[in-house]
């Protein structure tokens, strides 16, 4: 019993931590977050429509505090932006949805091209495929039948109502979230296999993606497929995409330093040369042969 006393009165202690004080000087710079755009700032209405919306350039700025986040940003060619409607939502009993394609027209805020759609008085805007053209008629439909359906290009369709094989875009990774992967012009996702009501697709990255099978997707290749074999061609042109020179080899001149004023070459005199030329006469009344030692006879 004494023992447990004294073990009981004793406190440890752990030993102090040594502090080391440097001179370093550093600036600590928040990393962004993840979706958020430093390039350009859309001005969203209360309700949706199709009039091209208001767009404020960033130039790789935080919107509020001004400070500079993302280098190489800014400048550029001016664009409205076009509202996408990303939730294609259709009955899940009876006939599909309808609607049909008014015009196709290119966004200068994003890579591919963008349809108008029409259905009764409801008007919006979603990603053309590959072979959409003016007058042809898509449908939406929520249903997943007991066999797969045969989709034409443009169709959206949940996961589990389309066969393999399917090439697909637009896809939604919750259920009622809306399009959410595979955006960009010329892309697409396969449909590999289906599982336990869940179906694996293959992204473009190669990837292997498991999805519920009432997510919503859309069929087809993106349009605007030349888009990535398009050369940029010269420092210029990436200035008009809203990017900025990211070395010390191309820089505009802005004349700070002022003007490097070099005098010009002489003037050099060219005049005509008014004596005859030299006529050179050979003397030699041999006859010439082939070789070199016929010639010389050695």
């Amino acid at each position: 019993m004494n023992t447990l006393r004294i073990f009981s009165k004793i406190i440890l202690e752990s030993p102090p931590i040594p502090v080391v004080l440097t001179s370093v000087r550093f600036k600590y710079v928040e990393k962004p977050p993840n979706g958020v755009n430093y390039r350009r700032k859309i001005h969203y209405p209360e309700k949706y429509t199709i009039k091209p919306l208001d767009v404020t350039n960033l130039a790789g700025r935080h919107p509020v505090t001004g400070k500079l986040v993302i280098k190489g940003l800014g400048g550029g060619i001016k664009h409205k932006y076009h509202w996408i409607d990303w939730k294609r939502i259709g009955p899940k009993e009876g006939p599909p949805l309808e609607e049909r394609v008014i015009k196709i027209i290119e966004d200068g805020c994003r890579t591919a091209n963008v349809a108008l759609v029409a259905s009764g008085q409801k008007l919006r805007y979603i990603l053309a495929t590959e072979n959409m053209k003016p007058g042809d008629i898509i449908k939406t439909s929520g249903h997943i039948p007991r066999i797969p359906v045969r989709p034409n290009e443009g169709d959206a369709y949940p996961l589990g109502a389309l066969p393999l094989g399917t090439q697909i875009h637009c896809i939604e990774k919750y259920p009622g979230l809306g399009g959410f992967l595979v955006h960009a012009a010329g892309t697409y996702a396969t449909i590999l296999r289906k599982a336990d009501k869940r179906v694996i697709i293959m992204m473009p990255s190669k990837k292997e993606f498991s999805l519920p099978e009432i997510c919503m997707c859309t069929v087809g290749r993106i349009g605007n497929i030349e888009h990535s074999s398009i050369p940029i061609g010269s420092p210029n042109r990436l200035r008009e995409l809203g990017y900025r020179p990211r070395s010390g080899l191309w820089q505009r001149k802005t004349g700070r330093h002022g003007r490097k004023i070099k005098p010009p070459p002489p003037v050099k005199l060219i005049q005509a040369d008014d004596k005859d030329e030299e006529i050179i006469q050979l003397t030699f009344k041999g006859k010439f042969v082939k070789t070199l030692c016929a010639q010389f006879h050695y």
